[in-house]
């Protein structure tokens, strides 16, 4: 099923967290997106593998994801090795996306830096023919290389490259996290009440959020932003649509 943006994020909800005020704005726009969770988050504090994935899903409706799949990698431990690179180029040849979404390229939990370049490495590789790799019906998969990988920014404060506005779409972002109960507002469930706290469980971790999306906007005018890094010099053709 192709689409124009493939999401990719090592733990579920990496992607709620950082870039679905971004797709729900492409998506308005016309243009369609998958995600792609490399792990089960598995060695997470709170909850379990069975319980995120289970969120992932409702997550995925709640935003109109054309599709959610989960590569089983191990959580803590994801290598660019030959066979997980294969599984990642696998998917992008079956949607054949545009643009990829990937973990930022460096952060505080180390999955993320590690993911951002494997998944970088993979959208290369995708191009490359003389990789072989099949489909659900055991036939070779064309080569496909997304025209550009960008990188959105996690917990820590990095310096954006760009910035998309997301002021529109940030309450329906916020009801995409929440679908992560077991990890997120713990102060406004009992299912969770007996276990630990964690830096991402608390009401003061939402209100993070916001603030983090209003100061990504300020510079560029936007009330509420998500912001992305490059590692390939990006082509302008047209300077007037640079807001």
């Amino acid at each position: 099923m192709k689409v124009t943006i493939l999401a990719i994020g090592v733990h579920p909800d990496d992607i709620e967290l950082s870039c679905a005020g971004t797709l729900l704005r492409h998506a308005a726009q016309g243009h369609t997106f998958g995600i792609l969770d490399l792990t089960r988050g598995e060695l997470g504090t709170r909850g379990t593998a069975e319980i995120r994935t289970q969120e992932a899903f409702a997550a995925a409706k709640k935003l109109g994801a054309r599709f959610r799949e989960n590569l089983d990698l191990p959580d803590g431990f994801v290598q660019g090795d030959k066979q997980s690179m294969l599984k990642i180029i696998s998917v992008i040849r079956d949607c054949q996306p545009d643009i990829v979404l990937a973990n930022a390229l460096s952060d505080r939990h180390p999955d993320h830096g590690r993911a951002a370049k494997i998944i970088a490495d993979a959208s290369y590789y995708s191009g490359l023919q003389k990789i072989e790799t099949y489909n659900l019906e055991g036939d070779i998969q064309e080569k496909w290389r997304p025209r550009a990988v960008y990188h959105y920014i996690q917990d820590r404060n990095r310096t954006p490259d760009f910035v998309v506005d997301i002021t529109a779409y940030f309450q329906r972002k916020t009801e995409a996290i929440a679908c992560y109960a077991s990890q997120f507002n713990a102060h406004e469930s009992t299912d969770y009440a007996g276990e630990p706290s964690t830096p991402i469980s608390g009401k003061d971790f939402m209100d993070y959020l916001h603030a983090k999306a209003r100061a990504l906007g300020r510079e560029a005018g936007y009330e509420l932003a998500e912001g992305f890094n490059i590692a390939r010099q990006p082509g302008v053709r047209d300077l007037l649509a640079l807001d």
